[in-house]
Order: structure tokens, then sequence, then C-alpha cells
């Protein structure tokens, strides 16, 4: 009997009686701001009442702390492009110029390619043979491998 009861109202009135109340969800909606608006003042005020604990009992810092802490390292560069510029020139200029290396030895270094005619000149220095005989036993038996 009830429901019928209830049809009836909710043809009247245009919409479902039985639906939530609105007043009920609005308070509880209210209430739960309030818990929430409450938690974070009580958050807030516990971080200023402990950062302002721990600063108090922190010691001064050294005036000397107030210079500037050189990087640690790995360094990284801030125009990586221009050292690697002035590397090379720098090789640059050492490959294509004369100078000193040992002068109470003797040793210079020259341009390298004026290194490179000396070599097609003079060819590369090969080894000495030891003797006749150790060449002519090490020629044999690589003969001996390939058969």
């Amino acid at each position: 009997m009830v429901d019928r009861d209830l049809t009836a109202r909710s043809a009247e009135s245009g919409h479902e009686v039985s639906d939530i109340n609105s007043k009920r969800v609005a308070s509880v909606g209210l209430a739960l701001a309030t818990v929430i608006a409450l938690a974070l003042l009580v958050t807030y005020g516990l971080f200023h009442y402990f950062y302002s604990g721990e600063t108090r009992t922190r010691p001064l810092p050294s005036p000397l702390s107030y210079s500037r802490e050189p990087t640690p390292e790995p360094r990284l560069s801030v125009e990586p492009g221009e050292e690697l510029k002035t590397l090379r020139s720098e090789e640059d200029a050492m490959l294509k110029s004369y100078g000193w290396i040992d002068r109470d030895k003797g040793v210079v270094h020259i341009p390298i390619d004026r290194a490179i005619e000396i070599l097609t000149e003079r060819g590369l220095p090969a080894r000495p043979a030891k003797n006749e005989a150790a060449t002519e036993a090490n020629q044999s038996r690589k003969e001996e491998r390939k058969r």
C-alpha cells in the first residue's frame, strides 16, 4: 500500500518524492568542508610551530659561509662549443708550426704536411734482419704452412 501512495504523490508533484533530502546533503557537504578547513588550519599551525622551534634552536651561520662554494665535479661547460673551437685551434697551430720539444736532446716538432713529405721521400724504417739464416728458416716454415 505504501508503494501505491508514493507513486500517486510522485505523479502529482512532477518529481520523485522518494529522492534524497537536499537539506541533509547540504548539511553533510557543509560539515565536510568545515572538517577540511579545520584540518588545514591545524596543519598550518603545527607547521608554523615546529618550523619556528627549529629555527630558534639552529646555531647562527658563520660569516664565512656567505661566500660562494665552488661547484662540485664534474663541472659542466656553459659554452662547450667555444672550448672545443679553442682546443682545435691550439691543436691546428701545433700541427702547422715548427718548435722545440726538448732543446737539450735536439727534439723538435714540425708541421704534419712536412712530416708526411719526409716519410714519402725516405720511407718507413725497417727492422734489420739479425741474420740471413733465420730469415730463410722463417720463409721455409711459411711455405710449409701454406701446403
